[in-house]
């Protein structure tokens, strides 16, 4: 009953942030004219834009195939795209649920170990976070003017100033930071025979040698090229998903596709924020983005990212909850065959 309170407590918590930060994304703004601007939209390029982000599923889901090949199973195409689907679904719950439960999901349909999977997820991570370090780098170099002032002035001067607020200068940041994990990492070691005798000791261990499997499985790989061909197809379905989204509004329809990976790149960023789905976040990074660099109204970058983030959740949800509904009706026939 406990965790039960404890999990309602964590969801609760979760919203309320997301809905603190649409609170911030949206004043000021002129409700009535926002609202305006999404009933003029030609919904027709959002469900182009769509079809994009289902098209984006189906390669995640392949690839995650390919990483898990080199532990020496094979999971179907169809159990590893629902678990997928089950894991963005989970992530409206509790931010970065949906890693877990989709490893969980998959283990249990395929009799995989989640730690080996869980280590391919991290090294899905590290890949999805290269390319849009390489995005971000591109975006630079073609139009540093304008990105780099962005990215400097919304994003990077104000950490500089959290951090000068909460503890008198950076410099002072980073050596409490070295310090505290030096003296973790010293008490680790001199205890390490004790603590090894915890259970919850040996199941991190347990967690860090499946992740090690995962980091192996890239270099066992043999489709290493499909793996690098999903890798890109997955962020190019995802500018195109960001980018037709533009020409459902009459104003942004002359944005290109350099634009288009500028919009995907903070809108990631506002998805990565510790909130339900990037609530809020995504709505005001990305309207700000619009306003700063391309000098367009609140309203107008309000509207587009209300129809960007909302119609891509809703998708998610809908597909999110048809896996699950599968999922379950397959377990559930398994038992009657087996009984037969």
């Amino acid at each position: 009953m406990r965790k039960i309170f404890l999990q309602i407590l964590k969801i609760a918590g979760f919203l309320a942030l997301g809905f603190l930060l649409l609170f911030f994304a949206f004043r000021g703004i002129a409700l009535d004219e926002l609202a305006g601007t999404i009933k003029r939209a030609n919904f027709w390029w959002i469900g182009l834009s769509l079809i994009f982000a289902v098209v984006s599923f189906f390669s995640r889901a392949r690839r995650w195939m390919l990483l898990i090949e080199p532990l020496g199973y094979k999971s179907t195409f169809w159990n590893t795209y629902h678990s997928v689907m089950i894991g963005y679904l989970s992530n409206f719950a509790l931010p970065r649920l949906g890693e877990v439960t989709r490893c969980v999901t998959l283990g249990r349909r395929e009799k995989i170990p989640v730690d080996s999977l869980f280590g391919t997820v991290i090294v899905e991570r590290v890949i999805d976070l290269l390319m849009l370090i390489l995005i971000m780098l591109v975006l630079l170099f073609s139009w540093m003017e304008k990105f780099g002032a962005f990215f400097g002035e919304q994003v990077l001067m104000p950490l500089q100033q959290k951090l000068v607020d909460a503890f008198g200068g950076t410099w002072l940041f980073w050596l409490m930071v070295g310090v505290a994990v030096f003296a973790t990492f010293s008490l680790l070691y001199i205890f390490r025979k004790k603590l090894s005798k915890f259970a919850i000791i040996q199941k991190i261990i347990t967690i860090l040698k499946g992740v090690v499997d995962g980091l192996k499985t890239i270099y066992k790989m043999e489709r290493k090229w499909e793996f690098i061909l999903h890798s890109v197809l997955i962020w190019f379905f995802y500018i195109l998903m960001t980018w037709m989204v533009v020409f459902a509004l009459e104003e942004t329809s002359g944005l290109t596709f350099i634009d288009g990976m500028f919009l995907l790149v903070i809108g990631g960023l506002g998805m990565s924020a510790p909130v339900t789905a990037g609530f809020g976040a995504y709505h005001w990074i990305t309207s700000r983005g619009l306003v700063f660099v391309y000098d367009f109204p609140l309203e107008l970058g309000g509207a587009y990212a209300i129809l960007a983030h909302e119609s891509n959740s809703l998708l998610t949800i809908l597909m999110g909850a048809v896996s699950y509904a599968i999922l379950m009706m397959w377990r559930k026939k398994i038992p009657a065959k087996t009984e037969s």
